[in-house]
């Protein structure tokens, strides 16, 4: 019997995940923003690898050095060096770990836990579901950042303290997202069908439902990704998290901001590493969004 092969055009609306591909790199701006967000996730990574010098490695002897693009600096020190002789270029690339790298653990473990319980209170019905749904809303009114901020004066200022406040601060919007959309998933009719043939609300959550709203969770997780980068710089240059002598990101600013006019450098370029960090999440964000309202357009 001949068997007919299908066009490329046809094999890829088969995969699901090669047609939201295919949309999101038609997007410039998008694979921009992936490239971005991969060159931080490589330095967070290999930073150790990569600095050239100690971050925390004090000189004396090498006190506020101009960047290596100015007469007075080295070529050793392409960014300087900080009021304490300590290289900034190997500082930023360290911090890398801790602005970006700690953001992706407190995004990570609030959408599993938030997947968890998410899925309880949408799949669970009467008072128990109404009593933790007033709890979320209520949460989701104050901003993360305040909640994070009530939190580690709770716990108290560091940086593993900053971890558990942040990722405590995220918990509901990802909570409420989840619950959300399994909500919507249980008046379709494939659930419904599914259900009346005979299947486990289990059965129901883990073959039907969750398959179909991983799309939206990947876009909550980029939104709360960028929530996170910002908490935790704020949070360092609050003096909050990451203590002295940290290489965060948000504590080098306020580290350097007495020597703003002395030595700008200091400022700005952490401050452009979160901007530009930031911004390559909400990039692929928004790409996959479009991708996504595409491919279903279609």
């Amino acid at each position: 019997m001949a068997r007919f092969r299908l066009l490329p055009d046809e094999q890829l609306a088969r995969s699901p995940l090669r047609e939201l591909w295919r949309e999101f790199a038609r997007q410039h701006s998008a694979m921009a923003g992936l490239a971005l967000f991969l060159l931080f996730v490589v330095l967070a990574v290999l930073s150790p690898l990569l600095a050239p010098h100690d971050p925390y490695l004090q000189n004396d002897a090498l006190l506020l050095i101009a960047p290596s693009w100015s007469e007075a600096g080295l070529v050793q020190y392409p960014f300087g060096t900080d009021d304490l002789g300590r290289d900034l270029l190997s500082r930023m690339l360290i911090g890398a770990r801790y602005s970006f790298g700690i953001a992706l653990i407190t995004v990570l473990g609030a959408l599993l836990t938030g997947l968890v319980l998410g899925s309880l209170a949408g799949m669970s019905k009467g008072l128990k579901s109404s009593a933790l749904n007033h709890v979320l809303d209520l949460a989701l009114t104050i901003p993360s950042l305040l909640l994070a901020i009530i939190i580690v004066a709770i716990l108290g200022p560091g940086l593993i303290n900053t971890i558990w406040a942040i990722m405590l601060a995220l918990l509901p919007q990802f909570v409420h997202s989840v619950r959300n959309a399994i909500a919507e998933q249980l008046n379709l009719d494939y659930v419904i069908a599914y259900r009346l043939d005979g299947a486990s609300n289990w059965q129901v959550l883990t073959r039907v439902i969750l398959p179909n709203i991983w799309e939206r969770l990947t876009v909550t997780a980029s939104m709360a990704l960028s929530t996170a980068i910002l908490d935790i710089a704020a949070l360092g240059f609050l003096g909050l998290g990451a203590q002295a002598p940290t290489a965060e990101w948000g504590a080098i600013i306020a580290d350097s901001l007495d020597l703003i006019y002395v030595a700008p450098v200091g400022v700005a370029l952490p401050g452009l590493l979160i901007f530009t960090c930031v911004l390559s999440v909400n990039l692929v964000g928004d790409g996959l969004r479009n991708a996504m309202k595409k491919r279903r357009d279609n």
